[in-house]
């Protein structure tokens, strides 16, 4: 999949100064699996991206064996804005996929309220480290699967593909969509509010 987006206009919402109030939330998975996109396609403002494009010596270091028609990638993160309501901001960072970048995954969740695992079900076992990460800092996730058009799998399988609890949310999307990248968004903001909810409730 590319990083084209659904045909929109530019969205350019100015941040009011009564804005106090930001959120953040992370997108995170395997090297081409879409989270660019996802930014770029749900985002109010012109996403901040650091993409570069892939050169031969790069393709020595990633794998690109899966992904034959990516020319650019993330060298750091992408990042992108949705403005709630007169206070209230999500900040979205999308995390580099390349396994060189990893180290900087650790920084990028420190203050986030949950995070998004974006998955190739062609490439599951490129979810692992995300999930793993994930679950070490403590941060709640939900799990999207980007359409690519690839080989269908069941819920069932993917779930046990990933060692994936029951309890935790796992939904199929277009990353190139923008109302579908927005339920996926709602999806983790509801999953998050059950979890608080859960913990008010518990003696």
């Amino acid at each position: 999949m590319d990083s084209a987006t659904s045909d929109r206009p530019a969205i350019r919402t100015p941040l009011g100064r009564a804005a106090d109030n930001g959120l953040k939330i992370v997108i995170v998975g395997g090297f081409g699996v879409g989270k660019t996109t996802m930014v770029r396609s749900v985002s109010d403002i012109r996403p901040l991206n650091t993409e570069e494009v892939m050169t031969r010596a790069g393709e020595q270091v990633d794998d690109v064996s899966a992904v034959r028609g990516k020319t650019a990638t993330t060298v750091a993160f992408d990042f992108g804005r949705i403005t709630l309501d007169e206070r209230t901001v999500l900040y979205l960072f999308g995390a580099p996929g390349q396994e060189r970048f990893w180290f900087l995954w650790d920084r990028l969740f420190t203050g986030t309220l949950g995070a998004v695992v974006l998955v190739d079900t062609r490439r599951l076992a490129d979810s692992w480290y995300a999930i793993d990460r994930l679950e070490h800092h403590g941060t709640p996730f939900i799990v999207a699967r980007n359409d690519f058009g690839g080989a269908a799998h069941s819920a069932e399988q993917v779930r046990e593909a990933l060692d994936l609890s029951e309890s935790i949310p796992l939904i199929d999307c277009d990353a190139r969509s923008r109302p579908s990248s927005k339920n996926v968004l709602i999806t983790l903001v509801e999953y998050l509010h059950t979890l608080s909810s859960a913990q008010e409730a518990a003696p």
